[in-house]
């Protein structure tokens, strides 16, 4: 006998919830399953099709429409990428949700349910016993198959670090284009003495009679190369007699070359006669000094022995890789931070000053931001998921001077210090601000909304105004005042991994895809357009009045920074790179794919 139902309609509607529910997971599974496959084959600037516009456009570099077209096509083919691998993680977590009504329908009825079947006499067990295996094996392919596309809608997030292209550099290689350099770098020009460039900041003894470190002037800043993109990672640097002519095949003008023992993206840094730069794999992570004269290694440090157990290496692109930011230096010591929050201080011989980790950074494309210095404090740009923020350390004992807490999304780009005429500023771009702070007191000076995106390049200073820049959003022209405003805006030529250069009347923008644009930095005309037919991750610098732009398979690009295009060379590494060069007087150093070159007379 069956008993009678005390809510048949309850019963029936949670049966078709199931139901239903049942039949949406697995649709949701089989498309996340389906999708998740297509993206692993796909690579939007690599498509057989864009592949043969920009050869086509590299033997017609006037065909404007084609050009367009290119843009157009880049755009699509990365729109779709992107929003199939957000439709995936959407589709994780309504696959969750379909589960939950699953789970809920069937225990509900568990719970209510009033009809047994009437079992024939004799046959009870073997119907249980069929009904239980049944369920079992059921219930475990389901297990499976949903616990196989959960995982793969997880992974989601990390298939971008495996193509060849990223929505930002943070994507690309973050720290080529992203790397900031330490220094007030941008007050006004002063005379560079001869031996400034050898010889460190002063020590000199206070009244206590114990000796007190001073920071590098602006002289001594320029004489020397303390980080990325130089003085104040804006762009410019201040050495003379640079070369425009060499080729790495034959040997012409390289005046030695040494193979790094660890990857790295980071750019070098110069003090004096001395070079440093970092490199890392997934359990070390080293500091370099080489000798500028001969290119010889002069130590290395393991920083990884220095911090004890600070968990599993981070999970990040191949494009990044684990030692993206660049250092910087004062003078006395030199800095290093690594993709896992790891810090550390080494005097000129290579022995610790100070060591500590930051924590593990929340972003899933890696730590890019680079090192920078104001006086005798440390800045690190920490901009992460849920908890950015800006700090400043003590460069002698790594003592925390201020950390201010900011209200921004996750990026790679790096900070930038300059010379206002009236102060120094502190400038960073992350979505959706530029903001300027106080670099000795972190104070917030003015913020202007005007980015969006996961922002890779670093914002760049000339004439009174900040230029900010991030592929999908737009380049923008900030007046400074007061309150600052902006003066202009343009979304013809993007960038999502290298960072613009400004000189004067001037202002330089390069794409990942290849493009130089020169803009009138006061109205955001366009003074010329040119296509270098490589893709470009390091950012360009000006220096001796010509602007140097290196693009990924070592073709170093000249170009007179003026507002007619005049190209002075194209000279050849011999060897790929993705990271920004620094200079010296006569010297330029680039970071090859696995060597240091030096190039000069």
């Amino acid at each position: 006998m069956i008993r009678k139902v005390p809510d048949i309609q309850l019963i029936r509607f949670l049966k078709t919830m199931a139901l239903v529910s049942g039949l949406f997971a697995i649709f949701i599974c089989f498309l996340i399953i389906i999708t998740y496959f297509q993206l692993q084959r796909v690579d939007p600037l690599n498509t057989p099709v864009l592949k043969a516009m920009q050869e086509q456009l590299v033997r017609h570099p006037g065909d404007m429409a084609l050009r367009q077209q290119i843009r157009e096509l880049d755009l699509l083919a990365r729109k779709s990428f992107f929003t199939s691998r957000s439709q995936i993680r959407a589709g994780g977590y309504i696959l969750i949700i379909s589960l939950l009504l699953l789970v809920i329908s069937l225990k509900w009825q568990e719970l209510i349910r009033a009809d047994i079947p009437l079992i024939p006499s004799g046959e009870e067990g073997n119907f249980w016993k069929g009904r239980m295996v049944s369920r079992k094996w059921i219930a475990a392919a389901g297990i499976v198959f949903v616990g196989f596309a959960l995982f793969l809608a997880y992974l989601t997030h990390k298939i971008i670090g495996e193509q060849q292209v990223m929505s930002t550099p943070a994507a690309a290689v973050a720290g080529a284009g992203r790397a900031a350099v330490p220094g007030p770098a941008s007050a006004a020009p002063g005379t560079v003495r001869a031996d400034s460039a050898a010889r460190p900041p002063e020590t000199v003894t206070g009244q206590t009679g114990v000796k007190e470190e001073t920071y590098p002037t602006v002289q001594e800043i320029r004489a020397n190369y303390p980080g990325f993109r130089g003085p104040g990672c804006n762009g410019t640097d201040y050495h003379r007699n640079i070369p425009v002519s060499w080729n790495g095949a034959s040997g012409k003008n390289i005046l030695w070359k040494t193979e790094i023992p660890l990857p790295g993206y980071n750019s070098p840094v110069i003090w004096g006669d001395r070079v440093f730069l970092s490199g890392a794999s997934e359990n070390v992570r080293e500091v370099y000094s080489l000798d500028i004269k001969s290119g010889k290694i002069l130590w290395k440090t393991d920083v990884s022995k220095l911090l004890k157990n600070t968990g599993e290496p981070p999970k990040v692109t191949v494009e990044t890789g684990l030692a993206a930011p660049t250092m910087t230096t004062d003078g006395h010591r030199v800095y290093a931070i690594f993709a896992n929050g790891d810090l550390a201080a080494l005097d000129f011989d290579g022995k610790p000053a100070w060591s500590k980790n930051l924590g593990l950074p929340k972003n899933h494309y890696g730590h890019s931001s680079s090192l920078i210095m104001f006086r005798d404090l440390l800045i690190i740009q920490f901009d992460q998921t849920g908890g950015a923020k800006i700090m400043a350390l003590s460069g002698k004992s790594g003592e925390k001077a201020w950390e201010v807490q900011r209200d921004v999304k996750v990026s790679w780009s790096s900070p930038v210090i300059v010379n206002t005429g009236s102060r120094y500023e502190l400038l960073l771009a992350a979505e959706p601000y530029v903001t300027s702070y106080d670099p000795e007191t972190g104070k917030e000076l003015w913020k202007l909304d005007c980015i969006s995106g996961e922002v890779g390049p670093s914002v760049t200073y000339a004439s009174g105004m900040v230029f900010s820049i991030n592929e999908y959003s737009k380049l923008a022209a900030i007046r400074l005042g007061s309150p600052p405003s902006q003066a202009w805006e343009d979304n013809d030529y993007l960038s999502d991994v290298p960072s613009p250069a400004a000189s004067g009347p001037n202002l330089f923008v390069v794409t990942s895809y290849g493009t130089v644009v020169c803009y009138d930095a006061a109205t955001g005309k366009k003074n010329w357009v040119h296509e270098m037919g490589n893709s470009v991750y390091s950012s360009p610098v000006i220096s001796e009045g010509r602007l140097y732009v290196m693009d990924k398979k070592g073709i170093m690009h000249i170009f007179k920074a003026d507002k007619s295009l005049s190209v002075i060379g194209e000279p050849a590494l011999g060897e790929g790179s993705v990271c920004t060069p620094a200079f010296s007087d006569g010297r330029i150093l680039i970071r090859g794919n696995k060597n240091l070159y030096c190039i000069g007379k």
